[in-house]
Formats: C-alpha cells, sequence, structure tokens
C-alpha cells in the first residue's frame, strides 16, 4: 500500500505542479484579468524601477494588477502600436509611459479617458494635458554621460568629442523612446533640414549606435567609447556600480552653437531635455474606478518621492518636501528648470519619425 500511494504521489506531483504554472502563466497573460479588483497596464518604463511602485499600489489598495512590459529597444513605441492596434478591442486598462509624446499621439487618436483627478491637480501645467487626458510625473532627463577616465565632464570636452571624434560617442538609435524624443526636439528647434545635415554627419564620421539607452551606459562606463547620449536613471546605474562616468545634461538651442563655459552669463537661450513618465487611462475601460485610482498613485507625492530614493533617481514634478531628495536628485530637479515643453511637438515627432523609418527601416 505504502509503495501504491508513493508511487501515486510520484505521478500526480508533476501535474499539479504542471496545472499550477498553467494557472501562473494565465494570470500574467494581458487581457486574462477578468474583475473589477484586476487591472491590466501596459509598461514601458523599465521593470527593474516600476514593479515596487506598482506592487505597493496593490497591497496599499487590494486591487491587482497585471503588467505587460517593453522592450529595451522598442521601449515605449511598441506598447503605443499595440493600444492603437487594440482599439477595437483594448485589453490595457492604464498606460505607464516613459515619456511624453507617445501618450499625446493616443490622446489624439482618441483612445484616452479624460479624467482630471488628483494627479492631475497637483502637476505643473507643462506636465499635464489640458484637457485631462493624461499627467506626467517622475521625469528623467537626456544626459551626456562621460568616462572620466578617457575624458573630461565638461561641455567643452563633449564639444570637441562631437567636432571631432564622433566615433568616440556612443547613442540609441532614434526610432524609439526618448532618443526619439531628443531627435524631435532637435526637428522643432532646428528644421528637418538642418537635423539631417547634422545626423548623417555623425553618421559618416562613425558615431557608435546601439540598441537603447541602456547599451549607450554600457560602451562608455567599459571604455569601448569615452561619451555617449542617454538618459539620467541609466547614468545611476553605472554610478551605484563604482564606474568611472559622470554626467552633464543635455542643453540644446535654436542655433547648433555649442555651449561653452563662457557661455553662462547667456545661457536663457538653451533648454534641457527633461522627459516625464505619463500615465493615461485607456478609452473603453470596464474598470474606470480602479484605473483612476492607479492614474493618481503614480502621479502622487508618495509615489514621486518612492520613485526619486530608488536607483533611477526619477524627479519629481509636482510639489514635495525637498527634505525628502537624495542629494543627487536636487541637482537634476535644479537642471529641469530650464527643460522645454514637450506638449506642443506630436506634428514635430510625426514628421521626423518618418523620416528616421527612411534611415533605418530600408
Amino acid at each position: 500500500m505504502a509503495d501504491s500511494v508513493k508511487n501515486r504521489s510520484t505521478v500526480l506531483i508533476p501535474v499539479v505542479a504542471a496545472l499550477v504554472l498553467a494557472g501562473l502563466w494565465l494570470n500574467i497573460l494581458p487581457g486574462s484579468g477578468s474583475d473589477a479588483k484586476t487591472l491590466i497596464v501596459y509598461c514601458a518604463h523599465d521593470r527593474i524601477f516600476a514593479e515596487q511602485v506598482l506592487d505597493d499600489f496593490s497591497r496599499e489598495t487590494g486591487i491587482r494588477v497585471q503588467v505587460r512590459y517593453d522592450t529595451e529597444a522598442t521601449k515605449s513605441l511598441g506598447l503605443i502600436n499595440l493600444i492603437i492596434q487594440e482599439r477595437s478591442q483594448p485589453r490595457c486598462d492604464v498606460f505607464w509611459n516613459n515619456e511624453l509624446l507617445g501618450m499625446v499621439e493616443l490622446k489624439q487618436q482618441g483612445l484616452l479617458e479624460r479624467y482630471q483627478g488628483q494627479s492631475w491637480q497637483r502637476m505643473p501645467e507643462r506636465y499635464r494635458d489640458a484637457d485631462g487626458y493624461w499627467v506626467g510625473f517622475a521625469a528623467r532627463m537626456r544626459v551626456y554621460i562621460v568616462n572620466t577616465h578617457q575624458a573630461s565632464a565638461t561641455e567643452e570636452a563633449l564639444g570637441t568629442l562631437l567636432s571631432f571624434e564622433p566615433s568616440r560617442v556612443a547613442m540609441a538609435k532614434p526610432l524609439f523612446g526618448t532618443t526619439l524624443t531628443h531627435y524631435t526636439v532637435l526637428w522643432h528647434l532646428w528644421g528637418g533640414d538642418r537635423l539631417k545635415a547634422w545626423h548623417r554627419d555623425l553618421r559618416l564620421r562613425g558615431i557608435r549606435e546601439v540598441d537603447g539607452n541602456a547599451a549607450v551606459k554600457d560602451v562608455v562606463a567599459q571604455e569601448t567609447c569615452y561619451a555617449g547620449m542617454t538618459d539620467t536613471d541609466d547614468v545611476f546605474v553605472a554610478i551605484d556600480d563604482g564606474l568611472p562616468v559622470e554626467m552633464l545634461p543635455v542643453r540644446v538651442t535654436s542655433d547648433l552653437t555649442e555651449r561653452r563655459p563662457s557661455d553662462a552669463a547667456n545661457a536663457a537661450p538653451f533648454s534641457t531635455i527633461c522627459i516625464p513618465n505619463t500615465v493615461g487611462i485607456i478609452k473603453g475601460t470596464k474598470r474606470q474606478e480602479a484605473a483612476q485610482l492607479l492614474a493618481d498613485y503614480l502621479a502622487s507625492a508618495k509615489a514621486e518621492i518612492a520613485l526619486a530614493k530608488s536607483k533611477s533617481r526619477q524627479i519629481p514634478l509636482g510639489l514635495i518636501d525637498a527634505k525628502e531628495l537624495p542629494e543627487d536628485v536636487k541637482q537634476l530637479v535644479e537642471w529641469s528648470q530650464d527643460g522645454i515643453d514637450l506638449r506642443l511637438l506630436l506634428s514635430a515627432r510625426r514628421d521626423c519619425l518618418e523620416w528616421l523609418k527612411t534611415e533605418y527601416l530600408k
């Protein structure tokens, strides 16, 4: 009898395990949550930074969250296209985007629900949709990452590298994410012809193009390149790993001249590129109340402080107590005050993206 029980157990354990795993797999599939206490969230922000915030929301509210994350190389653009493709049968309830202009695109296509909740109320005007269809929070900035073993972390040294040694500089392919936003800003300020000429000149002279901002951080930290264009959160990953890197803000102007230290007194025409996360509720959600709670939570002071204290060092955009901020984030807050207003750049984004497709998707 004991052997018989043992044999049956030997057979049953793998079967039970398989059923449990199958159940878990079904639970993480987008669209598999059906009850009012489960939200389907598409998230373009890095999982390593976003997961804890969403877990905290679930713990505090009892609302279950199923998340579909994006890949690094197609960051944000992939999920935006997916939401557009699913417009007739939306699966997503809430979209946590890691930039702003993609959310403006979804609003223009009529794919977002209007909600002017607590989160919308606490944000400065330039970081929220005037009609209440989305709200920004917890920003990153476009910065230069510099390997201090190879170059000086000064604007003058960076200008020299871009002018004379672009093969020592790295950037992500600008079809996606915050690099697309960076190019969109340049298209807006310079015009398409000047941006195209600048871009093609850098490529001809060997600028290192990689798949995503994290890869930019890697090639600079490993001294394959001396400097690169990336985001603040990626630089902090390298800093926390004890690697010899520093950062400087990317400063842009309608003129193509590079900013030099001697220009400090005339810095007003220069802007930084401060890119907020954004949250929007997808039109047609059947979980409206839960979706509103998550939108308010993500753009709350509590969530912004948590993201500022996380390894990503996100920049709070709403009013908070400065004493709550880490010292390295306070510097970013100062830089972000010069951030360009991105809300009206959708047309530039569309035109820029169409051109970039001809450059990279031949």
